[in-house]
């Protein structure tokens, strides 16, 4: 239905599937919470989960990963790109070390399909999740690629549809829907995103006591940019954009409920407070030049007016 039974179906299908061989289990501390939490329900149920570290741009340790996998590991799973800062992980160094030390790797591809290329062909991945609504496609439709001889169990059962993996009637219209958004999207919309997205990391580091989260160019999202701004609370600060006509988020679009700061955030290294005076801005397609421009004048405006009256902020 969706990246988050996708990464599901990866991680307690394998785990389950594999148990014979050992319960040991690696990720990263900025995954996805869909990961993150089936890896605790994991937890709870007889399994270890080793959650690696991330440096102040989002990238692991690959000699971190390579010490981890012990004779018990039976799957990593680490994110293609990350859906807060944008980082994109080096899935071909990843998966060589998974090969050689014979454990599955699952990546969770859901931001970077059809933005950044993957050839699996070339690419030492045993699981991908991916789907549709992240290129503009019908929501609630994912897939996760397997390849041939991962064995996996299902999670679940009934009439035995699709191999066996996920019984239930398939959702034709998703799955064609989903087809038809691969076809569309261009590589000129990634260009064209890239253009945008450095147009708004430009616009707002010139802010003083502001800052990008996560990498720059070819290493981030084509459509992400990141920013803390210091000494402004990031939910003031959304009320400020929204009353102007613009979406932006304080996190995972997931979970823009929640008031605890983003664990992705807290992982590169941010304070509390600097987390909760981020925001993540994310370009489609379809924006132009004159609406970036028109989003780096609010908040340039909206975060002037905000650290005059806040008592964050350094008198």
């Amino acid at each position: 239905s969706g990246g988050t039974e996708a990464n599901n179906l990866a991680l307690k299908g394998v785990a389950f599937a594999n148990k014979e061989k050992g319960k040991h289990i690696i990720t990263t501390k900025i995954e996805h919470d869909c990961v993150l939490n089936a890896c605790r329900w994991l937890e709870k149920n007889g399994f270890e989960v080793t959650y690696l570290n991330v440096d102040k741009e989002g990238f692991i340790d690959l000699n971190e990963l390579e010490n981890a996998i012990r004779d018990d590991t039976i799957i990593v799973s680490i994110m293609h790109a990350n859906n807060e800062i944008g980082t994109i992980a080096d899935l071909k160094s990843i998966g060589k070390i998974c090969r050689e030390k014979g454990v599955y790797f699952h990546s969770d591809a859901c931001q970077s399909f059809c933005k950044v290329p993957i050839d699996l062909k070339q690419l030492p991945v045993d699981l991908l999740t991916i789907n549709a609504h992240k290129i503009y496609g019908p929501k609630g439709v994912g897939a996760l690629v397997i390849r041939e001889g991962v064995k996996i169990d299902p999670l679940l059962h009934g009439g035995g549809h699709e191999l066996g993996l996920r019984s239930g009637t398939e959702n034709v219209p998703g799955i064609v829907g989903f087809a038809k958004a691969i076809d569309i999207i261009k590589e000129k919309d990634v260009e064209h995103m890239k253009r945008l997205r450095d147009m708004l990391i430009e616009g707002f580091s010139a802010i003083e006591e502001s800052w990008l989260n996560g990498p720059k160019g070819d290493k981030r999202l084509c459509n992400n940019a990141n920013f803390t701004f210091r000494f402004v609370e990031g939910e003031s600060l959304l009320v400020y954009l929204d009353s102007n006509g613009i979406a932006a988020s304080t996190g995972s679009a997931c979970s823009t409920r929640a008031i605890e700061p983003s664990h992705v955030l807290t992982a590169i290294g941010l304070s509390a407070a600097d987390a909760h005076g981020s925001l993540r801005f994310s370009v489609g397609k379809e924006n132009t030049e004159d609406e970036i421009k028109y989003v780096i004048d609010v908040v340039k405006e909206s975060v002037e007016s905000l650290r005059k009256i806040s008592p964050l902020t350094k008198k």
